[in-house]
């Protein structure tokens, strides 16, 4: 399972990368394996202020529906599009190519409430 250092965690199986007050997102390496094939990810908040825990979108696999949940409050201001038309990189490389969302961070406290990689490890173990 691959649970790269470099990135934060959350209990629902998100990743979320820092680059300034920016955080792009996606379902963890663990997620997507659970989940199966991945055949439509559906996100429709761009432009949206979210809180954390509300939800951004949902991932449709072969067996399952999942809700996409937000690790921190923030502005959607980006969206990945070339989920939409090939889902499976998703499954593929969920953490290059298959990050779902872009946020413009409101509260940078809320970082320090997520998992390690190591923690996140020790979760999903």
């Amino acid at each position: 399972m691959n649970i790269p250092a470099d990135l934060k965690y959350t209990s629902d199986h998100e990743w979320i990368k820092i680059d300034g007050d920016i955080a792009t997102i996606g379902i963890t390496d663990f997620a997507q394996s659970e989940l199966g094939d991945i055949v439509y990810v559906e996100i429709e908040t761009e432009g949206d202020n979210l809180e954390k825990g509300e939800v951004f979108g949902t991932v449709e696999a072969v067996k399952t529906v999942s809700d996409l949940f937000m690790p921190v409050k923030g502005e959607v201001i980006e969206v990945n599009d070339k989920i939409e038309a090939s889902p499976e990189s998703v499954n593929d490389n969920p953490y290059e190519d298959g990050w779902m969302i872009k946020v413009k961070l409101a509260d940078m406290s809320q970082l320090d409430d997520l998992l390690s990689a190591e923690a996140y490890e020790a979760e999903v173990a």
